[in-house]
């Protein structure tokens, strides 16, 4: 009767020996009865002995990223991201979220083949926020999982457990890969659809795997899609219609000539619009610089809309043509000629989606009838662009926090449905 794999030489060894941070052997333990999983679950072939080590150096980083391309090659679903885009999500030197963020990247070899990786992350911004919010003291993460198979998936997340407790972590949140503003949760429906631009797809066995160890569900976040070649209902067109006619309203492009001004603008909608959202951790100066550059590229003045009142901006709207409708084909890679083709789809996007990451309204006036009506104007000349200069016929909005009742709503009432879920999960360490 095989038992779940246990970390014993890094527990084991004092913290102040520099080969406690290098490996950790796996060993077979009976579980307690707490731990235990179902009789058809987390059973170990015996393939040689499993070690698990933190990423150090750049052959390991490679190696990191290497794996997600091997175990997702056979799902149709997955898109491949470009390699240096994975790269640079692990690199400090590259990402801004470390420097906020304590990180260890973990992976899992078995005769000398990698198997399975893992990240653990503390976000002291996050750490910061009130509990009630969601993350707050004494809350660490994991994400980034690839594994081969359950007893792998199981042992990374003992190892990020182990990680997070010995930095004094009380409370995981996971998967997060890394950051709540990159690819929070774990995909639970929508399995047979290649994400969007900005949204992360697992396998529904990673689901599975983390069930089997206790994690109760802390928050789902939906995705809408909606068929945009249709009109909205008759009350959508009518709130428009009025909104029009109000001249304190104005419904503008962004101005791509002042990115800048007008990156920071939205940003700083955004940090006050959801600041008391469940999950919210405030962006950095230095990460507001890195999502300006790497947006810019894809940014159309005619897809991102703000919206002021009374000469104030209140609101804004960010639509991105679907990028990964592109990418899928690449493989992750530029070259040889990918680069070429990638470059003639930026200067004229023609997509089948367009998807919704971002929509806020400055929190004094979301609970008025105001904040609905600038949402619904600027959703609806967003789509007519779409559709007439983009050759758009699908839109996607998320995610959505499950109780963000404002937001459900609006998705709702343009006739749009729930196509993906993601869980995040929880447990006390």
């Amino acid at each position: 009767m095989a038992g779940l794999p246990r970390l014993v030489d890094c527990a084991a060894r004092p913290t102040h020996t520099p080969r406690s941070l290098t490996m950790c052997r796996m060993e077979p333990q009976f579980p307690r009865r707490t731990d235990r999983l179902p009789a058809n679950k987390g059973k170990i072939v015996a393939q040689g002995e499993l070690i698990i080590t933190p990423v150090s150096g750049k052959a390991d980083q490679k190696a990191f990223v290497n794996l997600a391309y091997r175990l997702n090659a056979a799902d149709p679903a997955w898109v491949p991201p470009l390699r240096m885009e994975a790269e640079e999500l692990i690199n400090p030197a590259k990402n801004p979220f470390f420097a906020h963020a304590d990180v260890q990247l973990f992976l899992a070899r078995r005769n000398g083949v990698v198997v399975g990786r893992i990240s653990a992350h503390i976000d002291h911004l996050a750490t910061a926020m009130d509990p009630s919010q969601g993350m707050g003291p004494g809350t660490g993460n994991w994400g980034l999982l690839e594994a081969e198979d359950e007893g792998i998936a199981h042992a990374l997340i003992a190892r990020a457990e182990q990680w997070l407790r010995d930095k004094g972590m009380t409370r995981v949140l996971a998967p997060l890969s890394m950051s709540i503003w990159e690819e929070p949760g774990q995909l639970v429906k929508g399995f047979d659809q290649p994400p969007t631009v900005m949204m992360g797809h697992q396998p529904k066995r990673y689901d599975d795997y983390i069930n089997a160890l206790g994690y109760q569900p802390a928050k789902l976040l939906h995705t809408y899609e909606l068929d945009i070649t249709r009109e909205f209902p008759p009350l959508i067109q009518r709130i428009v219609q009025s909104g029009e006619k109000n001249a304190k309203i104005r419904i503008r492009n962004v101005d791509k000539s002042k990115f800048e001004a007008e990156a920071a603008l939205i940003l700083d909608i955004l940090n006050d619009a959801w600041s008391d959202n469940w999950g919210f951790v405030p962006f950095s100066d230095a990460e507001i610089l890195h999502a300006g550059k790497k947006f810019k590229p894809i940014v159309r003045e005619d897809l991102i809309m703000i919206a002021e009142y009374e000469g104030e901006p209140v609101a804004f709207m960010m639509t991105l043509p679907d990028l990964n409708e592109v990418l899928k084909p690449m493989g992750g890679s530029l070259f040889p000629f990918n680069w070429a083709k990638l470059l003639l789809w930026l200067r004229k996007p023609r997509v089948r989606t367009m998807r919704v990451p971002l929509m806020g309204v400055r929190k004094r006036l979301q609970a008025s009838r105001l904040a609905s009506q600038l949402a619904f104007m600027m959703i609806e000349y967003i789509r007519r662009n779409s559709v007439r200069d983009y050759g758009a016929t699908r839109g996607e909005i998320g995610w959505i926090l499950e109780d963000n009742q404002g937001m459900n709503a609006i998705a709702e009432a343009i006739d749009s449905h729930i196509n993906k879920t993601y869980v995040i999960y929880e447990r006390h360490l």
